[in-house]
């Protein structure tokens, strides 16, 4: 299959200011690209049609990565904002691309799209064989109906539109606010504060039984650039590193991590969300040869550094 160049393209990055946004910039930057344009929410309400038109005008590619997005108690708090933000947004700019004349479009999905109970490790395949984990799904429906219109607007315009499933993403710039952080930035936060304050515990939602699969962010930005480049299938595509571990030995990594000596208390009474999340990626090495290199240790050592020189 032909490579798609990025060199001279105009490149609009949708979200390009936002945690992975800002390290698929930088990714990009290397492709020497003509520009890459990073639209602001201060400016462009990607929600309504006549900004998501502005934002994607004279653009040769468009990365959708913008999403209103959180952890499991933003996502409990927030479900009709989430279902309704993220459904116009994908909407909107996928549509106005395609009357642009934009020459390839990627779409950004989430791993809450899963079915809660899926055969693990999740393949692509499995993705409509049951309904979301309850926390996350209008999130995840929403962003699930990107890979819907992508697929359609394929079979009907023939228009190169591919969809991403990145799992559950850490690292540098991530978004720390314990108001609607996920699970790794926010378990640093505390461990980090709960250090400073020589706490004798710290508190983890759930039981800590659940798993999850962690995918560097440098590598997921790679990823994106690579998808971009060679693959042009309607089939989704998940992102990930094969590397899963519990909630409960997360937990216990970073607080090892940030050199925090006291005892882990698991909340029982709050929600574990999906009981098991990891990916099959072997579609993404055949497709584009994807294959993660960031180790997890290596991943987490780095993220707990950046935020410890922000938190200075």
């Amino acid at each position: 299959m032909k490579e798609f160049s990025l060199k001279n393209k105009r490149i609009v990055v949708t979200g390009g200011a936002g945690f992975l946004g800002s390290h698929l910039v930088a990714e990009l930057q290397k492709e020497k690209p003509a520009e890459i344009v990073v639209p602001r929410s201060s400016e462009f309400d990607l929600r309504k049609k006549q900004d998501a038109a502005k934002v994607v005008a004279n653009a040769d590619v468009v990365i959708h990565l913008a999403a209103n997005v959180g952890g499991i108690g933003y996502n409990q708090e927030h479900p009709a904002e989430l279902f309704y933000d993220n459904l116009l947004m994908g909407t909107h700019v996928l549509h106005e691309s395609y009357k642009a004349g934009v020459k390839k479009f990627v779409g950004i999905g989430t791993i809450c799209a899963y079915p809660k109970y899926t055969p693990v490790p999740f393949k692509e395949e499995d993705l409509w064989n049951g309904y979301p984990e309850e926390t996350n799904a209008p999130y995840g429906l929403a962003k699930k109906m990107l890979l819907v219109q992508s697929q359609a607007y394929q079979d009907q315009y023939n228009y190169p539109a591919i969809y991403l499933l990145p799992t559950n993403l850490y690292g540098p710039k991530d978004n720390f606010n314990p108001e609607s952080s996920h699970v790794i930035p926010a378990l640093i936060r505390k461990f980090v504060e709960a250090k400073d304050a020589n706490a004798s515990e710290v508190t983890v939602w759930g039981t800590g039984a659940p798993t999850r699969e962690f995918l560097f962010v440098e590598d997921a930005a790679r990823a994106i650039v690579l998808a971009t480049k060679h693959y042009n299938s309607p089939e989704p595509v998940n992102l990930g590193s094969n590397f899963e571990i519990s909630i409960a030995e997360l937990a216990h990594t970073i607080g090892d991590a940030v050199g925090y000596s006291g005892k882990v208390i698991f909340d029982t009474s709050k929600p574990d969300g999906q009981p098991r999340r990891k990916i099959n990626t072997s579609r993404a090495e055949q497709g584009f040869g994807f294959v993660s290199e960031v180790t997890f240790a290596k991943g987490l050592k780095k993220t707990v550094e950046w935020y410890r020189s922000q938190a200075k």
